[in-house]
């Protein structure tokens, strides 16, 4: 199915020192990273960090201060878009009103003097699952629909590396996640290299097999979505890759192959694999869903008093905040097992762990509350 193209044909993506800077402002400071062939990577973060100008790069709409793209071997810094070998699909589907759907998705070949594209438009429509749709016009599709052909019109150019910039922000949440599955399964059958720029975790854990957290211009961690999720390399991904408990403490020892932490006057341990850093101040970090609530601190967990401040019934799960009694709130999520009755506020419980599901981050000396994360993505 796929095409060939001179050079860099089914290649890794490079970027190799990349740079882009708007007068005094850097938007993307020197970004090297390496997308392999047939892999769906995720470029995650929130407005401003630099990851739609990195993509805008990649397709040739914005040219680097500095740096090399590369696709294999082949530079394609200063290549012109329509001569490079990708194709971007826009939150926005940018379908031509006056034609039908599958002069939609024949557009491309058109463009490029194919004449017998018929039955390449049918294998796409069929790809994304819109058999039978080809004559009718956009106004008659729905959102979902309408980015199925978007991402149609761009598969049927076989190019080495699909673009998705924020492509199901537009779709309401039910019909956005059943396009990430849809996605990845299409991702999986055709084995183009996908590179998807979002905002929304969800999205980037639900689909990507690599995820790059980028801030201020720059890769914050890389990783897949478990490791990256289960051992957050900094507090800002820990708090941007879901939520984190982070506790501001200090390394005071070592017991075997723990480390022992103090914090708030608390006396705790972390194993010391799950460490990323060994000794002085330190984030003691926990997820909300490897929290327990009861009366005390069970056998082999550690843990700290509080008061319920309030309760928020989710679903699947019932959300608590605890105020320690340094005055922080911990964040617990509780699953909705209908086997007890829910917390009340203002109740004294005992918040408890287990040691290996705790993890420690580098913390700047002197810095005591944990970084906010604000993930909402404005237009730019």
């Amino acid at each position: 199915m796929a095409e060939q193209h001179s050079g860099a044909s089914g290649a890794d993506l490079h970027l190799v020192g990349v740079t882009k800077r708007f007068g005094a402002f850097t938007a993307v400071d020197d970004l090297t990273l390496t997308v392999p062939r047939g892999s769906f990577f995720a470029l995650l973060g929130a407005s401003g960090c630099g990851k739609t100008t990195t993509l805008r790069m990649i397709a040739g709409l914005e040219e680097p201060t500095a740096g090399r793209v590369m696709l294999g071997d082949q530079d394609v810094t200063r290549l012109r878009p329509y001569k490079r070998p990708v194709n971007t699909v826009f939150q926005s589907y940018a379908l031509f009103p006056h034609l039908s759907i599958a002069d939609n998705v024949a557009f491309g070949l058109r463009r490029r003097g194919v004449r017998q594209y018929a039955d390449q438009v049918e294998r796409m429509l069929h790809l994304v699952e819109m058999d039978g749709f080809g004559k009718r016009r956009p106004a008659q599709l729905s959102g979902g629909q309408q980015q199925r052909v978007a991402l149609a019109r761009a598969l049927i150019n076989h190019p080495q590396v699909l673009l998705l910039d924020e492509p199901l922000g537009a779709l309401d949440l039910k019909l956005r996640r059943q396009m990430q599955v849809e996605l990845k399964r299409i991702q999986t059958e055709v084995g183009i290299t996908f590179v998807h720029v979002t905002h929304d975790q969800e999205e980037a854990m639900t689909m990507a097999d690599t995820v790059a957290v980028m801030n201020a211009g720059k890769i914050e961690q890389l990783g897949s979505p478990v490791e990256m999720y289960d051992f957050p390399g900094t507090a800002f991904v820990a708090n941007f890759l879901g939520q984190s408990n982070l506790l501001a403490g200090a390394v005071t020892g070592r017991n075997g192959d723990d480390l022992l932490v103090e914090a708030y006057g608390g006396r705790y341990s972390v194993p010391a694999g799950r460490a990323r850093a060994a000794d002085g101040t330190v984030w003691l970090g926990v997820r909300p869903e490897k929290l327990h609530v009861g009366t005390e601190v069970p056998a082999g967990q550690q843990g700290v008093r509080g008061i319920v401040t309030d309760s928020s019934y989710m679903g699947v799960s019932t959300q608590y905040l605890v105020r320690a009694e340094w005055g922080d709130e911990l964040t617990v999520f509780v699953p909705n097992q209908g086997v007890s009755a829910p917390l009340a506020v203002a109740s004294e419980v005992t918040v408890s762990w287990r040691p290996e599901h705790a993890f420690l981050l580098a913390r700047p000396a002197g810095e005591t509350q944990a970084p906010v994360v604000d993930a909402e993505e404005v237009p730019a």
